[in-house]
C-alpha cells in the first residue's frame, strides 16, 4: 500500500453533545487515491474536513483521538493550522472561484503565503493551470473573470488554485457532482494524474466513479467505517454485508 501519508486512530467528532464519528481509525498512503463512500449523511465529509481542521470553523464542535500526518497530530496545540491548510488542500463540491480574474484566482494564495515577484506569480499560474489541464483552455484569457468558464472548468480552475500552494494532499468533497458527465471524465483523468505527485482523498455518492479512480475504498455508514480495503476487493468481494448492499443499490 506504500508509506502512509495519514493516520487516523480512533477519531470521534461531536456536534455538540452529538457524536458524528465513531472510533474511526484509516490509514491513507502516499501517493494513493482512497475514496471514500457511503449514504447521505454516513459522516463522510465530516471525516474528510476533519483531515485540515475544516470543521474548527463550526461553533460547538470538539474531536477526540488523532488524525496524524506524517507522524505528526495535526490536532496538537502548537500546530500552525494555516500551515496545514497548506499542506491539505481543499476542493469543494461546487466550483467556488472567487469574483476576479483567471490569473488572480490561481495567484490569491501564493500571494497569501509572500510570493510577490510577478514573474514568480506568471511561474506558478501556468504550472498550476497546466497540471489541472486547463492551460490550453485558457491561456489568452487570463484576465478575464473566472466567473465566465464553464461549470467544468471552473472547477479544475478551484483544483489549480488548490495545486498552487504546492500542498501534499489534496482533499476532494464530491468534485463532479454538479458536473455534466463529459466535464465529469475530465476531472477523474485530472485525478489519476495528480496522484503521481499528491496524495488524493475523494468523497463521492458515485460508485462507478469510485471504483475507475481510486486505489482503496472505505464505506462509512452511521459515522464508523464498515470496511476499508483494495477498492477492487470492497467491489467485487466485501466482507460485510452492508457494503455489498450499498454498493449493489439495495440501499442508500
Amino acid at each position: 500500500m506504500g508509506k502512509p501519508k495519514i493516520r487516523v486512530k480512533n477519531l470521534n467528532f461531536y456536534y455538540g453533545s452529538t457524536r458524528t464519528l465513531k472510533d474511526v481509525s484509516l490509514t491513507i498512503p502516499e501517493h494513493h487515491i482512497t475514496a471514500l463512500i457511503g449514504p447521505s449523511g454516513c459522516g463522510k465529509s465530516t471525516f474528510l474536513r476533519t483531515l485540515n481542521r475544516l470543521n474548527d470553523l463550526i461553533e460547538d464542535t470538539h474531536v477526540s483521538g488523532e488524525v496524524l500526518l506524517d507522524e505528526k497530530n495535526i490536532y496538537d496545540p502548537d500546530v500552525d493550522v494555516i500551515g496545514l491548510r497548506k499542506r491539505v488542500g481543499m476542493v469543494f463540491q461546487r466550483p467556488n472561484p472567487f469574483p476576479m480574474s483567471i490569473y488572480d484566482n490561481v495567484a490569491y494564495g501564493p500571494r497569501i503565503h509572500g510570493v510577490k515577484k510577478k514573474k514568480d506569480l506568471d511561474d506558478i499560474v501556468e504550472r498550476s493551470l497546466k497540471a489541472a489541464a486547463l492551460w490550453d483552455e485558457v491561456a489568452d484569457r487570463l484576465k478575464q473573470s473566472a466567473l465566465g468558464l464553464s461549470g467544468g472548468q471552473q472547477q479544475r480552475l478551484c483544483i489549480a488554485r488548490c495545486l498552487a500552494v504546492d500542498p501534499e494532499v489534496i482533499l476532494m468533497d464530491e468534485p463532479s457532482s454538479a458536473l455534466d458527465p463529459v466535464s465529469t471524465l475530465k476531472i477523474e483523468e485530472l485525478i489519476l494524474s495528480l496522484k503521481e505527485r499528491y496524495t488524493i482523498v475523494i468523497v463521492t455518492h458515485n460508485m462507478q466513479q469510485a471504483a475507475r479512480v481510486s486505489d482503496t475504498t472505505a464505506f462509512f455508514l452511521h459515522g464508523e467505517i464498515v470496511e476499508c480495503d483494495e477498492t477492487a476487493v470492497i467491489f467485487t468481494r466485501p466482507r460485510d454485508q452492508r457494503t455489498e448492499d450499498y454498493i449493489t443499490g439495495r440501499f442508500g
